[in-house]
C-alpha cells in the first residue's frame, strides 16, 4: 500500500487545521459532505485509550444541556395557579373589597346620627364586621401569596437541578478540551487511516470548542435567572410576613372592639337609666322593622319553586340553632328593674362557639343587612306571607335573593346589636304579625 500521498495530504491538512481548532473557526475548503458523512474510516485515536471521544461527549451531554438551557434559562417560572384560579382569587378579593367599601360607607353614615346606645352598638358591630372582612381579604391574598411562594420554591429547585446537570456537562467538556488541547496533531494525523477520518474527527473537536462558549454562556444565564428567582422568592416571603403582621394587628383591633361591646352591654345591664334608654331605642327599632316588613309584604311575589306551606309545618319546624332560650316571646318583666317589655321573638344562646344558623323552612332571602337593634339581620320569605327573621348574626353565609332549603346554613351566631351577648334573635311572622316561635318549632 502506498501511504506516502495520503500521509503528505494529512500533514498539510494538520498544519492547516491547527489554528482553526485553537481559534474555533473551521477552515474553508473542506471536502463537501464531511460533516454529514461522519466517521467512515478506522477507529479514532481516543477510542484506543487516548481519552473520550468528543463526538460522544457532545451527543451524551453538551448538546442536550445547551438545548435545555436555551429552552429553560429564559423561560418564566411556572405559575402556581391556572388563569382560571387567578380569576377566582381576583373575584373573591373584589367581592371582599366591595363589602369593605359598603361597611365603611355605613359606618360613616352612622356617625352622622345622634349618638345612642343602639347606634353605638351598631357602630361597634359594623367595625367588627369591617375588621373580619379585612381579615378575610388578607387571608385570600395570603393564600395566593403562599401558592406563589411554593411555585417559586419549586422553580428554584428545578433551576438548581438544571444547573447541576449543566455544571457536570461543562466539567466533562473542559476535561475533554484540556486533554485534547495538549495532544500532538502530528501523532493524531499519523494515526488517522485516511483523510476523511481525519477531517471528520477534527470537525468534532472544532464543534466541541465552539459549543464550549455556548454551554458556559447558558450556564451563566441560568445562574442569573436563579438569582432573579431567589430575589422574587425573598420578596414574596416579605409580602407574606407583612400580611401575617397586618392580620395580627387586625385581630388586636377586633379584640378591642369586642371589649368595647362587652363594656357597653355591662353598663346597660348594670344601670337602670341606661337599660330604660336602651328599651326605648329598641321599641323604636321594632317600629322601623314593622315598616320594613310591611314593605316586603307589599312587594312579595310567588316563590319560583314548589314548597310545603309553612302553616302545614306548625309544631314541626326544625330549630335554627341548638341551645337554651334566654329571652321568651311576649310580655317579659325584668327581674331587677321591674320593667315590662314586649318581645316579638325569642333569643337562643348557642351550645357552642361559631354555631351555624339554619333556615327553618324553604324560601328566599329578601333581606340580609345590618338593622339597628337587631345587628346583622336575615329575613326569609317562605311564601303565602310567612316570614322568618334571624338577628344578631356575626356573618352571613347566604345573600339576598338566594333560594334556601330547610336546614340550610345561612349565617353564624354572633352578638351584633345584642344586649344579651352572643345569641340568635329569632322571629316568625305572618304578614307583619309576630307569631310565637315555640308554637311552630318542634317540641324538645
Amino acid at each position: 500500500m502506498n501511504v506516502r500521498r495520503p500521509l503528505v495530504a494529512i500533514l498539510l491538512a494538520a498544519l492547516f487545521l491547527v489554528p482553526a481548532l485553537t481559534s474555533g473557526n473551521m477552515p474553508r475548503g473542506l471536502p463537501r459532505g464531511t460533516a454529514r458523512r461522519g466517521i467512515q474510516g478506522g477507529m479514532p485515536p481516543w477510542s484506543q485509550g487516548a481519552g473520550p471521544c468528543p463526538s460522544r461527549e457532545r451527543e451524551a451531554g453538551s448538546e442536550a444541556t445547551v438545548g435545555r438551557g436555551k429552552r429553560e434559562a429564559g423561560s418564566p417560572s411556572k405559575l402556581a395557579y391556572s388563569q382560571q384560579d387567578v380569576s377566582e382569587f381576583e373575584k373573591r378579593i373584589a367581592k371582599l373589597n366591595q363589602q369593605i367599601r359598603d361597611i365603611k360607607a355605613k359606618i360613616q353614615e352612622g356617625e352622622k346620627k345622634e349618638s345612642s346606645i343602639l347606634s353605638t352598638l351598631s357602630r361597634i358591630g359594623l367595625t367588627k364586621k369591617l375588621i373580619r372582612s379585612e381579615l378575610a381579604a388578607n387571608a385570600v391574598v395570603l393564600e395566593r401569596t403562599n401558592g406563589e411562594l411554593k411555585a417559586l420554591r419549586d422553580d428554584k429547585a428545578r433551576r438548581l437541578a438544571d444547573l447541576e446537570k449543566g455544571k457536570q456537562s461543562i466539567e466533562k467538556t473542559l476535561v475533554t478540551l484540556y486533554k485534547f488541547g495538549r495532544f500532538d496533531f502530528l501523532k493524531f494525523a499519523l494515526k488517522a487511516e485516511n483523510t476523511e477520518s481525519f477531517f471528520t474527527e477534527s470537525k468534532h473537536l472544532t464543534f466541541l470548542a465552539r459549543t464550549q462558549e455556548t454551554i458556559i454562556s447558558g450556564y451563566l444565564t441560568a445562574l442569573a435567572e436563579l438569582g432573579a428567582t431567589e430575589g422574587r422568592l425573598e420578596a414574596k416571603r416579605k409580602e407574606a410576613a407583612n400580611l401575617i403582621r397586618a392580620s395580627e394587628a387586625k385581630r388586636r383591633e377586633l379584640e378591642a372592639e369586642e371589649k368595647k361591646n362587652r363594656n357597653l352591654v355591662a353598663e346597660v345591664t348594670r344601670s337602670r337609666k341606661s337599660y330604660e334608654q336602651a328599651l326605648e331605642e329598641l321599641a323604636e327599632s321594632a317600629k322601623q322593622l314593622q315598616v320594613l316588613l310591611k314593605k316586603i309584604v307589599d312587594e312579595a311575589y310567588s316563590l319560583p319553586f314548589s314548597f310545603v306551606p309553612l302553616y302545614e309545618k306548625k309544631g314541626k319546624l326544625p330549630w335554627p340553632i341548638q341551645g337554651p332560650i334566654i329571652t321568651a316571646f311576649g310580655l317579659q318583666k325584668h327581674p331587677r328593674f321591674n320593667t315590662i317589655t314586649q318581645n316579638n321573638g325569642i333569643e337562643i344562646a348557642p351550645n357552642k362557639e361559631k354555631a351555624v344558623i339554619h333556615s327553618v323552612h324553604p324560601g328566599r332571602i329578601v333581606y340580609a343587612d345590618v338593622f339597628e337593634g337587631y345587628g346583622n339581620l336575615i329575613i326569609i320569605d317562605h311564601g303565602m306571607a310567612y316570614y322568618s327573621l334571624y338577628g344578631h348574626c356575626s356573618e352571613f353565609l347566604a345573600a339576598k335573593g338566594d333560594a334556601v332549603k330547610a336546614g340550610q346554613p345561612i349565617a353564624l351566631v354572633g352578638d351584633s346589636g345584642s344586649l344579651n351577648g352572643e345569641c340568635l334573635y329569632f322571629e316568625l311572622r305572618f304578614k307583619t304579625r309576630a307569631l310565637d316561635p315555640l308554637q311552630w318549632l318542634k317540641g324538645r
